[in-house]
């Protein structure tokens, strides 16, 4: 049976389109090799940070890829998040939780913990495309992933129709956590798909930093350039 869906509805790259070879999975092995890798976590260069300097403070960074609209990123992100490909946040969190593994620094983590949604949005879309990303790298870390600490209390309009400063100042306060004690003092490495602004990290930050002594660092599947 499976033969015969592959025959009629053969497997596409979730980046390209075009159909994959046996033993290639939703991504490409030309698309493997073309998608532009940042090694953020291995340089100097610190556009997360830079970005959010004076708004919140950040131990380590890191990022996937590099996003530019009508590219291949915002492909693999648009069909996440509005198509249904659920399997590219595991993919993705392999991908770069192996990287992680490999960085001294990251180590240091205590625990994952992915951006929420909110719960109307969650039923709307079936899942958290970050959940499967945020998992992945806690298991290659071997770090325990948390999702009841951090929550949305209110649902934020999707940020692709607002302009760049409403992006931003849109989800400051649509943050809260559920308890204050038990993750005081760690290390919390925050997972998300997408930085653009920096406005939903900051927004989580402000919520997270209610935990005393707390460290932060983020992980993204892109940042935008």
């Amino acid at each position: 049976m499976k033969s015969l869906l592959k025959l009629f509805f053969p497997e596409q790259c979730s980046a390209c389109e075009t159909i994959l070879s046996e033993g290639e999975q939703l991504i490409c092995t030309s698309c493997r090799h073309a998608l532009p890798v940042t090694h953020l976590h291995t340089t100097t260069q610190k556009p997360i940070k830079k970005l959010l300097y004076g708004r919140t403070s950040l131990n380590l960074e890191a990022a996937l890829f590099y996003f530019d609209k009508k590219t291949r990123v915002q492909q693999l992100i648009h069909n996440l998040k509005y198509r249904g490909q659920e399997g590219l946040s595991d993919f993705l969190g392999q991908w770069l939780g192996a990287q992680l593994a490999e960085a001294a620094a990251f180590n240091q983590i205590d625990c994952v913990m992915p951006v929420p949604l909110h719960k109307s949005r969650l039923r709307e879309r079936g899942y958290n495309q970050v959940a499967g990303f945020g998992k992945a790298i806690a298991q290659c870390l071997n770090k325990p992933y948390y999702d009841h600490i951090l929550y949305r209390t209110k649902a934020t309009r999707t940020q692709v129709f607002l302009n760049r400063v409403f992006r931003g100042t849109e989800v400051l306060d649509s943050f809260a956590v559920t308890e204050t004690t038990s993750l005081q003092g760690k290390h919390i490495l925050l997972v998300d798909d997408l930085i653009t602004t920096g406005g939903t990290v900051e927004g989580c930050a402000l919520a997270l930093e209610k935990i005393p002594e707390i460290k932060l660092s983020v992980a993204v599947m892109a940042i935008a350039q």
